[in-house]
């Protein structure tokens, strides 16, 4: 930031004063009130960078290409499988974030783009072809350049390339074609966005079905070609299935005619052969423990009950013989045994048991040949049901095997049955068979180009312009070291600025001469703040008779200030005498049309009388003298007697002395004039001396002890410092306008 001066020169001889303190015009650029300050200032950078950066934009985006963006959607839906052999085969993965990120890049991947470029014979358009592209004047100039220096050769023969040949032009055509192909899933859904980009609607429209067409083929054909591959895998196990329980038969076959087992009805004659010899056997047995026990009854080895079980024929006849018995007894014991019935009773009793004898023979014959009978059954049963049995366990021995056959047999039957139903079932699912994905909008051309996005490029343009010319204007704030207001100036050097001297424009001044234009114009703005220096000086509490008017660096217009100064006063009714102390460059004679003769040098020098060399302003009558011709010595004449001698002889003939010196910086002589002076004008030119300088400059002057009663800001541009909103800026408002004419 600028440098803030300690203190400024006093009066020759006095104590220093010290100067105001410069923070306040510190605080005052880098204050939000200061930014703003110089946005009004340069505002016409700040529209100029508004204005070109959107307009440079527009231009830029009527040379590109406007590129159209058409969009379709697909929906991912994972149809399911019945058949459980299909689940190795045709495995479906949830659907997943990643499973349609994996789908969306299928739909951009380099497959579908070539299907794309053929079948919207993007191979030949030149937005897509790079050599289908007319070559641009720079390609042109390179390819025939060497023909334009001769330095042509004839090209080899080209070589037989054997394997594969690599084709740029079609690579670049499908990358370009990949680049401009995008899908992307929407969040928590199975839908899949496709976009392309491309300079015609109706290609970008075009090559987003086609894309998406492509895409539900591939997968149909994928998903169909996994389809027929698992009906492939179940027909040859059906084949294999077939044959397996072909080759079981036959050996079931085989096996029963090798062991003459019967199947069928016949297949359990043996069990049931056994049951009924056993059934017989125990009947046989029962029947010969009855016939044994009948014949042991008859042969009298039983009790009583037991005999007369032994036939009713036997028991009958006992019956009768036991009563006859009885009827005897009852006889004989009544008439004796020589009774002729009781005789008669006793041969029937002798008859009956003989009778009875006969009988018990003939029964105990017939249960003994029962008994006979009844035994060589049981033992042929016998015979008959070890027989049985020992078939049947030959038979069951045999079985075992036969068993093992009948269930690998029913084995092969249920698995060959249940992959004929699973042929079945695929083949029902491949009649309905559908891709997984399908359209649900279609991609129609855009009515309007996606790139470049005109409105929002636009806007972002003047976003940016904003920014850059905010950015642009707070860089320049900040480079800028220079003074723009009469406020900066007063808080800079801790003296009042006494006048803001307005810039004169070409078309103002007319056939007029700038330093002719106060004199010829005193109504004017630029005269009216020569007249409030004046007042400024004046009204200084010490009355300064001989003012100095110097400044920091060439060309700020201190010449101008103080010939302008002088006509004025010396219209305003002062005696005024115009000392040119800037001897290096003299500009007196030629602004004032003076005639050539002596000058200050010579007056120093002693060579001419001071009276002698003054001049008259051919404009107001104001008397000057020209600065005379250089020499080396110009310090020392400065140091002379005759310096202040010329000023105190011309203290008592004019009202004012204004001594027109040199840049302070670079020339000497300028403090010397300032310490011989009443008071010190420093000349600041607006927006142009960097404050270093200045307060160099003014560091010089307090070191010569030199008084600064004022600074005027020179060359100010009205039209600019009005924009800049600086207090002193008011006086060129257009409000004023009727007080300044010409």
């Amino acid at each position: 930031m600028l440098d803030k001066p300690a203190s400024i020169a006093t009066t020759p001889g006095s104590a220093r004063r010290p100067m105001l303190p410069f923070p306040q015009g510190d605080q005052a650029r880098d204050s939000l009130a200061g930014f703003l300050a110089a946005i009004r200032q340069r505002r016409a950078t700040f529209l100029a960078v508004l204005i070109l950066v959107p307009l440079c934009t527009w231009l830029t985006l009527r040379q590109i290409a406007p590129l159209y963006t058409a969009t379709g959607s697909l929906i991912y839906e994972p149809s399911g499988y019945n058949v459980r052999e299909l689940q190795s085969i045709l495995r479906e993965d949830p659907t997943t974030e990643s499973m349609m990120s994996s789908q969306a890049e299928i739909l951009q991947s380099l497959h579908i783009a070539e299907i794309v470029a053929q079948r919207g014979a993007l191979f030949d358009d030149p937005e897509f072809a790079p050599a289908g592209r007319p070559p641009s004047g720079l390609t042109s100039l390179i390819v025939g350049l060497p023909g334009l220096l001769g330095m042509d050769s004839d090209s080899p023969a080209e070589e037989q390339v054997y394997g594969p040949i690599l084709d740029p032009e079609r690579d670049a055509t499908l990358g370009r074609v990949r680049n401009r192909l995008h899908a992307a899933p929407v969040r928590f859904s199975h839908v899949v966005e496709v976009t392309f980009t491309a300079e015609s609607p109706l290609v970008a429209a075009a090559a987003v079905n086609n894309a998406m067409d492509a895409y539900i083929k591939d997968q149909y054909a994928a998903k169909h070609r996994m389809v027929e591959a698992a009906t492939g895998f179940l027909h040859t196990q059906k084949a294999d299935l077939t044959s397996e329980v072909h080759r079981i038969e036959e050996a079931i076959a085989a096996y029963r005619g090798r062991y003459g087992m019967s199947q069928g009805m016949h297949a359990a004659i043996g069990n049931e052969q056994v049951t009924n010899l056993t059934e017989d056997l125990n009947k046989a047995q029962i029947e010969l423990a009855t016939a044994s026990a009948r014949l042991d009854a008859a042969r009298g080895n039983a009790g009583a009950q037991a005999q007369a079980a032994v036939a009713p024929s036997v028991v009958q006849l006992r019956t009768q013989l036991e009563q006859l018995a009885g009827r005897v007894q009852a006889q004989r014991s009544r008439f004796g045994p020589a009774y002729p019935d009781v005789q008669g009773l006793a041969r029937q009793y002798a008859d009956g048991e003989r009778a009875l004898k006969a009988e018990i023979v003939r029964v105990v014959a017939a249960t003994d040949a029962d008994q006979h009978a009844a035994a060589e059954r049981v033992a042929s049963l016998q015979r008959l049901l070890t027989q049985a049995k020992a078939a049947e366990q030959s038979a069951d021995r045999a079985q075992i095997g036969l068993n093992a056959l009948d269930r690998d047999l029913a084995a092969a039957r249920g698995q060959l049955q249940a992959v004929l139903d699973r042929v079945q079932q695929t083949t029902q699912q491949a009649a309905i068979e559908s891709s997984e994905a399908h359209e649900i909008s279609q991609a129609i051309p855009p009515d309007r180009p996606s790139s470049p996005r005109v409105v929002p490029i636009m806007a972002a343009s003047v976003a940016a312009a904003v920014f850059l010319g905010l950015v642009l204007i707070y860089a320049l704030h900040l480079a800028d070291a220079t003074l723009h207001s009469g406020d900066e100036l007063r808080a800079l050097t801790g003296v009042p600025c006494l006048a803001l001297i307005p810039q004169v424009g070409k078309r103002a001044l007319g056939h007029l001469r700038i330093h002719d234009y106060a004199a010829r114009r005193p109504l004017t703005a630029f005269a009216e703040q020569i007249r409030s220096l004046r007042a400024g000086v004046s009204l200084d509490i010490d009355h300064p008779q001989v003012i100095a008017i110097t400044a920091a660096r060439p060309a700020e217009g201190k010449s101008l200030l103080a010939l302008s100064l002088g006509r004025s006063a010396q219209l305003g009714g002062e005696r005024v005498l115009a000392i040119e102390c800037d001897v290096r460059q003299a500009s007196f004679r030629y602004r004032l049309d003076g005639h050539d003769g002596p000058g200050l040098t010579e007056v120093l020098r002693g060579a001419a009388e001071w009276r002698d060399t003054l001049q008259d302003d051919p404009i107001t009558g104001m008397k000057f003298i020209a600065a005379g011709k250089p020499a080396a010595d110009i310090l020392a004449l400065f140091l002379s007697d005759e310096m202040r001698q010329l000023l105190a002889e011309a203290r008592e003939q004019f009202d004012l002395i204004l001594l027109d010196s040199p840049p302070v910086e670079a020339m000497t002589e300028s403090r010397i004039a300032a310490a011989l002076a009443d008071a010190t004008l420093l000349c600041v030119r607006w927006h142009s001396t960097p404050t270093q300088t200045l307060l160099r400059a003014m560091e010089v002057l307090h070191d010569a002890h030199a008084k600064i009663i004022g600074t005027v800001l020179t060359r100010v541009d009205p039209r600019v410092h009005l924009r800049s909103g600086f207090a002193d800026a008011g006086v060129y408002h257009r409000r004023y306008r009727a007080y300044f004419r010409g």
